[in-house]
């Protein structure tokens, strides 16, 4: 299945328009013709079938003939706050690694040693998109804007609450601490971790504090650890 994203379709959509750019890349590349069936998801969970009734460069139209409600594949809600690397291509190789196993939620958080203070969230954006379409996923993960930590912890929060940390202190197994179909949020420091008034504040805020594993592991590393064994133990 060739999988197109807008998110402005509902159910009531009977006819979808793409624009310019998509439209000369399934006339010219994919080679669809009128008559061809075209799936696209709104990213809310619903996959809309539709025929091609004009298949030119400048505009492909197709008229929706069936619309269904997807469930999700995952029985949890997971939601990693992660500090944003240095590195913008291990970001990137995070974000999309995580929306191909299964991701609800991502928050971009400003930690005392981040080392990169400014993000822009289109290019994630438009890699969050690219990754649900090709692991043919029908929910788009909700990528919030960068915030301090201080701020993200002054937010409700309920569920699981984890902060991943490599500080020699008391720190239980993430892996022994994981309940099944829960909402579970897991907050990843920088590449010089979380300070220690950052890993007291978020003990005061009920976050518990746990160990990846043995092995010191990068910020990006260590948000896709999270989400595999979230995956791997609700499986």
């Amino acid at each position: 299945m060739q999988l197109f994203y807008d998110p402005t379709l509902s159910i009531d959509t009977k006819e979808f328009r793409f624009d310019k750019t998509e439209s000369k890349h399934i006339v010219r590349v994919l080679r669809k013709k009128e008559g061809d069936i075209l799936h696209i998801t709104n990213g809310n969970g619903m996959l809309f079938s539709g025929r091609i009734s004009s298949a030119l460069a400048s505009h492909c139209i197709v008229q929706i003939e069936l619309v269904e409600q997807k469930t999700k594949p995952w029985n949890y809600y997971l939601h990693i706050a992660i500090a944003p690397t240095k590195n913008m291509d291990r970001l990137e190789w995070f974000i999309e690694k995580a929306a191909e196993i299964g991701i609800d939620e991502i928050t971009p958080i400003l930690c005392a040693r981040s080392e990169r203070k400014v993000l822009k969230n289109e290019r994630l954006d438009k890699i969050l998109e690219g990754a649900m379409k090709q692991s043919l996923k029908f929910q788009l993960p909700k990528l919030n804007e960068l915030q301090t930590l201080k701020s993200f912890l002054k937010l409700p929060h309920d569920g699981q609450l984890f902060m991943a940390h490599c500080d020699e202190t008391d720190r239980k197994s993430f892996k022994n601490e994981l309940g099944k179909n829960q909402k579970i949020t897991v907050l990843i420091g920088p590449e010089g971790d979380f300070s220690p008034e950052e890993i007291k504040l978020a003990i005061q805020q009920k976050f518990v504090p746990v160990t990846l594993g043995e092995s010191r592991l990068r910020t990006e590393t260590a948000g896709l650890v999270a989400v595999q064994s979230v995956a791997f133990f609700n499986g």
